[in-house]
C-alpha cells in the first residue's frame, strides 16, 4: 500500500512539474512558422558580385598554381566532374606574365536599409572591386550598378549606393542587438551565387564573441546556417529587424557546421551612418596601448580583482598624454562606462564623440582618481593598440650578469655586446637586460625572453640588477605575492607580473 502510494505520489509530482510553465508566464514557444517573416523580409535582401582586375605580373610574383609555377588557382569543382580536367589542362599549359590582365569575381549579399537605394553589405565582399564592377540583385532579378559609399574594414561594413529609379525597393530597419539574450530565435538569410534568397533559422547561441578578427570585435554567435555566398546578409530577430549583419564562420571543412558570427547592430549602424554621412567613419581616439590586467597583476597594484586596461605605453601628443595619463595607469571606467576588461575600452572609445571631454577613472598609486580627457580623432592609419598578456631570493654573480632565483632571471647592464647580441635598439638606455630565463621559473611562465629589458619594477625605474633584487626583496617583505615588470621588447612596451612567493 505504502509503495502504490509512493508510486502515485510521484507521478502526480512528475505531471504536475510538466504543467508548471517554463520561467513564467512570459516563457515564449517555438514559432509554428517562419514563412510570414521570411516573406516580408525576402525582398529587401540581395545578391552582390564584385569583378575586379588582377594583373599577370602579381599572379607571377605571388600566385602558384598546383604545379608550383606562377599563374592562378585551378576552380574547384567536385570530384569527377568533367570541368576539372578541362582546366587542368588549360591551367597546365603555362600561363606568360605578360598575358593581358584578367577579371576574377566574388559573390556575397547584403540588405537594403534605405528605400532610395542604401545597401549594407561586408567590407570583404567588395574590397578590391574596380571602381564599377559592384552589381546588386534584387530577389526578382533585377540588377543595378552599386556605387562604394564607404567601408571600414575594422569592422568588415560597407555601405553601397543604387539609383533604382521608378523601382520601388523593401528596406529593412536596424533593431536592438543589445536586448538580444543567448536562446533567442534569429532568422538569416542571404542570397548567395545569385540564385534568390535563402533563410535560414537558428538561436543566439552567445554574445560578445572575440574571435580576433579586429579591434572592436563583439560577435552575436548563431548556430543558424550561415554558408559561402552569405557574408554581408542580415540576422533578424523575429520583428523583422536587423540585429546583426553576417560576417564569418568557424568551420574545419568550409561548410556551415552551426558556428557563425554576426556584427552586431549596436556596431553596424553606427557604422552604416557614419559611411553614409562622411563616407568615411570618424572615431574617438585616446592615444595609448593598452594590456589586459591578470590577477597577479591587480594584486601587486593593490587593486583587488582583476578589472580595467592598463596602459602600456602613452602617444606622444595624443589626448591621454594632454590629459597627464601615464604608463601603468589602469583605466576602470571612461566616460561613465565601466571597462570590466581590456577589450571593451577600444570600442568604447570609439564610440564617444570627437573633441568631447569625458571623465576617466583610473586608478593609480594604490587608490582611484578621475581625470577628464578631450577625445581626439583616430586617423584611419592609426592602430587600435593592445599589447599581448600572456624561498628567499638567491643572487649570484657571475662577471658582470646576476642570477636572480626569485624571478628565474640573468641579469645584466645594457652593453654594446648585449645591444649586438639581441639587436636592441640604440634608443633603448635605461633598464637592465634578461640574458638567460630558467625554464621553470616564473619569468618563463609568463613568456619572458632573452633580450628583453626591464624598465620598471614596482612601476620605479631600475638601472642595475641590484636595483631590481632589492625591489623584489621589499615586495616580499610587505607581503606581495607578484611583482610588477615594466618590460621592453623590441621597442614594444608591456607590464608583466611575476610570481614570488614559491621557493
Amino acid at each position: 500500500m505504502t509503495a502504490r502510494r509512493s508510486k502515485r505520489a510521484a507521478m502526480a509530482l512528475v505531471a504536475g512539474l510538466l504543467l508548471i510553465p517554463a520561467f513564467g508566464a512570459e516563457a515564449r514557444t517555438p514559432p509554428e512558422s517562419f514563412a510570414d517573416i521570411a516573406e516580408q523580409l525576402l525582398p529587401a535582401v540581395v545578391n552582390i558580385s564584385t569583378t575586379q582586375t588582377v594583373k599577370r605580373e602579381d599572379r607571377a610574383q605571388g600566385g602558384q598554381n598546383r604545379q608550383g609555377r606562377p599563374g592562378p588557382e585551378i576552380p574547384q569543382f567536385p570530384p569527377g566532374s568533367p570541368f576539372e580536367e578541362f582546366f587542368k589542362d588549360f591551367f597546365d599549359r603555362g600561363q606568360r606574365p605578360d598575358q593581358a590582365p584578367r577579371r576574377a569575381s566574388s559573390l556575397g549579399s547584403g540588405f537594403v536599409i534605405d528605400a532610395s537605394g542604401y545597401v549594407v553589405t561586408n567590407n570583404h565582399v567588395i574590397d578590391g572591386a574596380d571602381a564599377d564592377g559592384i552589381t546588386v540583385k534584387l530577389q526578382d532579378d533585377t540588377e543595378f550598378k552599386a556605387k562604394l559609399i564607404g567601408k571600414d574594414a575594422k569592422t568588415d561594413i560597407a555601405l553601397l549606393k543604387i539609383e533604382p529609379g521608378t523601382k520601388k525597393l523593401v528596406a529593412v530597419k536596424f533593431g536592438d542587438s543589445g536586448k538580444m539574450r543567448v536562446g533567442d530565435w534569429v532568422l538569416a538569410i542571404g542570397n548567395p551565387f545569385g540564385l534568390g534568397g535563402s533563410v535560414t533559422a537558428g538561436i543566439v547561441s552567445a554574445r560578445a564573441r572575440d574571435i580576433n578578427s579586429g579591434p572592436y570585435d563583439d560577435f552575436i554567435q548563431t548556430d543558424a546556417s550561415i554558408n559561402k555566398g552569405n557574408s554581408g546578409g542580415p540576422l533578424f530577430n523575429m520583428a523583422g529587424e536587423v540585429i546583426g549583419v553576417n560576417t564569418a564562420i568557424y568551420s574545419p571543412t568550409g561548410g556551415s557546421i552551426g558556428i557563425g558570427f554576426s556584427v552586431p547592430s549596436a556596431i553596424a549602424k553606427p557604422v552604416a551612418d557614419q559611411l553614409r554621412e562622411f563616407g568615411r567613419t570618424k572615431r574617438g581616439w585616446l592615444g595609448v596601448k593598452i594590456q589586459g590586467v591578470t590577477d597577479e597583476i591587480a594584486e601587486s597594484l593593490g587593486l583587488g580583482k582583476a578589472r580595467g586596461a592598463m596602459i602600456a605605453s602613452v602617444s606622444e601628443n595624443g589626448p591621454a598624454e594632454k590629459a597627464k595619463l601615464r604608463q601603468g595607469d589602469v583605466i576602470l571606467t571612461f566616460d561613465g562606462k565601466d571597462v570590466n576588461e581590456m577589450r571593451r575600452l577600444p570600442r568604447i572609445v570609439a564610440e564617444s564623440g570627437v573633441n568631447k571631454d569625458v571623465p576617466v577613472q583610473i586608478w593609480r598609486d594604490g587608490k582611484p582618481l578621475t581625470v577628464t580627457v578631450r577625445v581626439g580623432e583616430l586617423a584611419e592609419n592609426e592602430q587600435v593598440a593592445a599589447v599581448p598578456t600572456k624561498a628567499d631570493p638567491n643572487q649570484t654573480t657571475r662577471g658582470s650578469q646576476t642570477k636572480l632565483d626569485a624571478l628565474g632571471v640573468v641579469l645584466a647592464p645594457i652593453s654594446p655586446e648585449l645591444r649586438q647580441k639581441f639587436d636592441i635598439d640604440q634608443n633603448a638606455s635605461a633598464g637592465v637586460v634578461v640574458t638567460e630565463v630558467d625554464q621553470n621559473g616564473p619569468a618563463a611562465e609568463k613568456g619572458m625572453k632573452p633580450g628583453d629589458i626591464i624598465v620598471e619594477v614596482g612601476q620605479e625605474e631600475v638601472k642595475t640588477p641590484a636595483d631590481i633584487k632589492a625591489k623584489v626583496d621589499k615586495a616580499r617583505q610587505a607581503g606581495r605575492r607578484s611583482v610588477l615588470l615594466l618590460v621592453d621588447r623590441q621597442g614594444e612596451m608591456r607590464f608583466i607580473a611575476l610570481r614570488i612567493d614559491k621557493g
